[in-house]
């Protein structure tokens, strides 16, 4: 219900790509066998602002130029609060399980692979993050994302709740 507030124009954003993983897939027929390349690749400005996509192709410069397409086409916003993220976050998809927790400054980021490659494109400087389950890294991406747009900060829940901060905050 919030991700279709969360979706990002890529009208003058400066984003940064990070390639997450190249595939090689090879196709066999009756005259031999050709080969062709996936890339998964995570964009984002370092500022709240991330996404990703997957790019197919036959060279491996050009599935990464189409992945860079396919996310800047997928972009959200994420909840930043201080370098770190507003809440504990749990979430699956497929067979990978992500679990992100806030850090107190200084900590860095403390993630692995593909989840860290999300985490720091969207802007993320600390946080305690584990991947459980599958370390496939299609999967571990966007299980990644799916707990990104579950985050909430406190304006998000005020606006859902209909209920002004500074009547929260000052009694």
């Amino acid at each position: 219900m919030a991700e279709n507030n969360r979706k990002v124009r890529t009208s003058d954003l400066e984003l940064k790509d990070r390639l997450v993983a190249i595939n090689r897939v090879t196709k066999v027929t009756k005259g031999g066998r050709t080969f062709s390349f996936s890339a998964i690749v995570v964009v984002g400005d370092e500022n709240g602002i991330v996404g990703y996509g997957l790019g197919k192709a036959g060279e491996v410069t050009a599935a990464i130029a189409k992945g860079v397409e396919d996310a800047k086409k997928n972009l959200i916003k994420v909840p930043i609060i201080k370098g770190t993220i507003p809440h504990q976050q749990e979430s699956k998809y497929s067979g990978a399980i992500v679990f992100m927790k806030p850090a107190s400054h200084g900590t860095g980021v403390k993630a692995g692979g593909a989840m860290r490659s999300v985490l720091e494109s969207a802007g993320i400087t600390d946080v305690l993050a584990k991947s459980k389950g599958s370390s496939n890294p299609h999967n571990v991406v966007k299980a990644t994302f799916k707990a990104l747009t579950e985050m909430r900060d406190a304006y998000m829940v005020s606006e859902q709740r209909r209920v002004e901060l500074s009547k929260v905050f000052n009694g």
